[in-house]
């Protein structure tokens, strides 16, 4: 099978595509001929060793020194069961899956095997390969912090810096969801985009400077890595809570009571709930571009720009 392979850190261009062993089934697990996946800020700072400040050795020493062990990245994914376990019940050949990978990754490839356990569903209908594959990363993550960790709820203000990026698009739609009035920090040309979304207001950086106003928030998700604690706390009510996704070590350690870190969990019943929302049109998956496989490297490219509007996702299948 065809595979995107990563022989060291660095840039783009350490990617390659490889003809490698197509993997074989273990019997809890099923083989998924991947149709599409999806290139996303996380894959693109484990290729660049770009890891939060402070995390720099513990990240290699858990990724790999010198490159990443597992050499396919790639952790959402939407395709087609080709193979079945053993032991396996819930799935039968044919059936469309999605879901993600974990730390395993793995999905930029022709082929990929999953716990059937894990973070696997079957796909809905009313939703298309790429936009399954669109769904998972940004959607889990805003699941995670925002309804499990700040128990955001309906009628309470949340600031969202970074609101078109993958994290981002998907929080301002799960706030919505959970009733939340949504501001949203972006720049001009993505203002429209971040709106359709459900932002009531908007700001845009490149004009405005958001410690400037007034408004206090109950919740301020920063998404981008640019809002240092102290800061997200001068924009929250009493009782607040700051959200800090790409947060340094520092951070991590010593966070106080009122700002959220951490890594996102991967619930299979967060990954079912993004399928239904979306088949119900209550929750969009936001797609930039789509790349072919063999496109890797421009596709790595143009996550590494900074300015993708939700989610670049791979067209493989």
């Amino acid at each position: 099978m065809k595979a995107a392979i990563i022989s060291k850190y660095g840039p783009p261009e350490v990617l390659t595509i490889q003809e490698v062993a197509k993997p074989t089934p273990q019997k809890n697990e099923i083989l998924v001929e991947v149709m599409t996946s999806a290139v996303n800020s996380g894959d693109a700072r484990i290729r660049g060793a770009n890891f939060p400040k402070g995390f720099g050795l513990l990240a290699r020493l858990g990724l790999g020194i010198r490159g990443p062990r597992t050499k396919i990245l790639g952790v959402s994914f939407s395709g087609i069961v080709a193979e079945v376990g053993s032991e396996v019940s819930e799935f039968k050949v044919g059936d469309e899956v999605f879901g993600m990978t974990g730390a395993k990754m793995g999905a930029y490839a022709q082929y990929l095997v999953v716990n059937s356990s894990k973070c696997v569903v079957h796909k809905p209908k009313q939703i298309t390969h790429e936009e399954a594959a669109a769904l998972p990363f940004g959607g889990t993550t805003a699941l995670h912090f925002l309804q499990d960790k700040a128990r955001l709820e309906s009628g309470q203000k949340i600031l969202i810096n970074g609101a078109s990026g993958s994290v981002g698009a998907s929080a301002v739609q799960i706030a919505k969801y959970l009733g939340a009035n949504v501001t949203g920090v972006c720049s001009s040309v993505n203002i429209d985009t971040v709106r359709s979304l459900g932002a009531e207001k908007l700001i845009d950086y490149t004009k405005e400077n958001i410690y400037e106003g007034t408004e206090k928030y109950d919740v301020v998700m920063d998404t981008v890595g640019n809002i240092s604690v102290k800061q997200g706390k001068s924009l929250l009510k009493p009782g607040g809570k700051l959200i800090l996704i790409v947060a340094g070590l520092a951070e991590l350690i010593m966070p106080g009571k009122d700002v959220i870190t951490g890594t996102a969990s991967e619930k299979k019943s967060d990954v079912e709930l993004l399928g239904q929302l979306a088949a119900s049109l209550k929750y969009k998956a936001v797609i930039d571009k789509v790349f072919p496989l063999d496109q890797i490297v421009e596709a790595h490219r143009y996550v590494d720009t900074g300015h993708k509007i939700g989610n670049v996702v791979l067209k493989i299948g």
